[in-house]
């Protein structure tokens, strides 16, 4: 019996008899012939499996996004990205950051007794609550904090035209 995904086992989509075979005290895997247990004889051969080293993942940019009265302010912790290195696209409803955080490894992997930062390209795409005025939108970056405000477009605004005449002029 193949091992059940962790959202097979959220959602109760498996059996309940399954589970009942894997969980009897009697149980050994190995015993059906259709499990292959075997594959894996060591934790890194658990780990590798799960992801594979040649697809390289993207990060998700954690923010805060909140508005003024004239603007959507959005914040962005960049530390150690380079300003030339992020990517801003904005639409009149949507705007999304992306760059690259590059690893300077100073030791090698077995020295290290934790890590935890995100090192690599990351993304975030983030659907507005109104619509802006793209050309007046400004970006800076400050101690690692990124500051993207965009001014909300004034629907309330209003402007008189004036109307030309085409009467007087020679062709």
């Amino acid at each position: 019996m193949k091992k059940p995904s962790f959202l097979e086992r959220l959602t109760g989509s498996v059996p309940a008899k399954d589970y009942d075979r894997i969980l009897d005290e009697e149980h050994t895997f190995g015993d059906n012939e259709n499990e292959d247990a075997s594959t894996f004889q060591t934790e890194e051969d658990w780990k590798h499996d799960e992801t594979p080293e040649s697809a390289p993942q993207e990060g998700e940019l954690p923010v805060d996004m909140y508005q003024t009265n004239e603007a959507i302010i959005i914040k962005a912790l960049v530390a150690g990205v380079s300003p030339s290195d992020l990517d801003i696209a904005i639409t009149r409803d949507m705007v999304t950051i992306r760059g690259i955080r590059e690893e300077y490894q100073e030791t090698n992997d077995d020295n290290y007794f934790h890590r935890e930062l995100f090192w690599g390209s990351f993304t975030r795409t983030l659907v507005l609550p109104e619509e802006v005025v793209i050309d007046e939108a400004e970006a800076q970056e400050k101690h690692g904090l990124l500051e993207i405000r965009l001014p909300k477009l004034d629907k309330h605004r209003s402007t008189q035209l004036k109307v030309r005449s085409n009467v007087n002029q020679v062709k």
